[in-house]
C-alpha cells in the first residue's frame, strides 16, 4: 500500500489515513485489516468513533459502564492494529430497533444529531490530521443500522468540508458473504434467526466495489482487534453475535474470510483497485 516517492528525497512518503465508525468494534469486522497495512507501512492511522456503543450486547444492557467499556476496548483494538489516535465524537449508540431510546444524561443518540453539526466536529479532526484518506460505510450502512448509515452521511459531509481529497466507504460484495456463509455453515450452526436472503440487501453489488485491498498478512492483527471486543463476543439471547461467530470458525477457514477488505470511492474511475492511495498527488 506504498504511497509513491517523495518528491524531496525520493523515499516513500507516508500518508494519514483516518477511519470513521459508527461503535466500538465495527473497524474489527470491517476496516482492521487496512488500517493494521497502512500502520505497518509507516503510515499513521487515526480511528474516529461517533458513538459510544451503550445499546451493544443486551447481555450486558443493565451494565450501566457499558459505554465506558466498550470505549476502552476500542482503543485495546485500535493498540494491537498500530492505530496512533482514536478519537470519540462524544454521541450516543442510537440502537438497532425501529424506536430510538431516550437520550442519556449528557448526550445525544447519533441519528438526532443534526448531519452538519456531527460533520463539522469530524472534519475538525480531519484538518488537524491533514487526512489523505477518510474510510467510512457505505450508502447501505452494511446491513442497514442507522448509525452506519449516518456515518455514511455525515463522512461525506465532513470530507467536503476539511477538504479530504479521497474517501473510501468500506463495504463487503454481497456474492462473497453468501459463500461465506455456505463455508461457515458446514463448521458452524447458525442461530435460527439468522436470514441468509437477508443478505441481497445488504453492503454492495460487487460491480460498485473500486478498492479490494488484500489484508492477508494482518489476520492475526484483525483476529486480536475482535477479540479485543469482548462485551461483543458474548451470547445475545442465545445467539452467537457476528464477532463471536467469526472467532469460533476454525483458523483456516477465518483467515480467508478476513484476508480482504473492500471500499466504494463514489469518484474512482477505472480498473479496480489494490491500494488505498494509489494516484494520490
Amino acid at each position: 500500500m506504498s504511497a509513491g516517492p517523495d518528491a524531496r528525497d525520493g523515499g516513500p512518503m507516508t500518508r494519514t489515513l483516518v477511519a470513521f465508525h459508527a461503535h466500538p468494534d465495527d473497524e474489527a469486522l470491517l476496516t482492521a485489516g487496512t488500517m493494521a497495512r497502512a500502520a505497518a507501512e509507516g503510515h499513521r492511522v487515526v480511528m474516529v468513533i461517533a458513538t459510544d456503543g451503550d445499546l451493544g450486547n443486551q447481555e450486558h444492557a443493565a451494565d450501566a459502564r457499558l459505554a465506558e467499556r466498550r470505549l476502552m476496548e476500542a482503543h485495546e483494538s485500535a493498540r494491537v492494529i498500530g492505530v496512533a489516535r482514536v478519537e470519540h465524537l462524544g454521541y450516543a449508540d442510537s440502537g438497532p430497533g425501529p424506536e430510538t431510546c431516550p437520550d442519556p444524561p449528557g448526550r445525544t443518540r447519533f441519528v438526532r444529531v443534526p448531519i452538519e453539526e456531527a460533520a463539522r466536529r469530524l472534519a475538525a479532526i480531519l484538518r488537524e490530521e491533514q487526512a489523505d484518506v477518510l474510510l467510512s460505510h457505505d450508502r447501505n450502512g452494511g446491513y442497514g443500522h442507522r448509525d452506519h448509515v449516518r456515518v455514511h452521511e455525515v463522512g461525506a459531509r465532513a470530507a467536503e468540508l476539511a477538504g479530504t481529497p479521497r474517501i473510501l466507504e468500506a463495504t463487503m460484495p454481497r456474492d462473497a458473504i453468501r459463500r461465506a456463509a455456505v463455508l461457515a455453515s458446514k463448521v458452524y450452526r447458525f442461530p435460527p434467526a439468522f436470514d441468509r436472503n437477508g443478505i441481497d440487501h445488504t453492503y454492495s453489488a460487487r460491480s460498485e466495489i473500486t478498492h479490494r485491498i488484500s489484508v492477508r498478512r494482518y489476520t492475526a492483527q484483525k483476529r486480536a482487534s475482535l477479540r479485543a471486543h469482548a462485551s461483543q463476543t458474548a451470547a445475545d439471547e442465545g445467539a452467537d453475535r457476528a464477532l463471536a461467530a467469526l472467532l469460533r470458525i476454525p483458523r483456516p477457514f477465518c483467515d480467508l474470510v478476513l484476508g480482504w477488505e473492500w471500499y466504494v470511492d463514489p469518484n474512482h474511475r477505472g480498473r479496480l483497485s489494490r491500494d488505498i492511495f494509489k494516484g494520490m498527488c
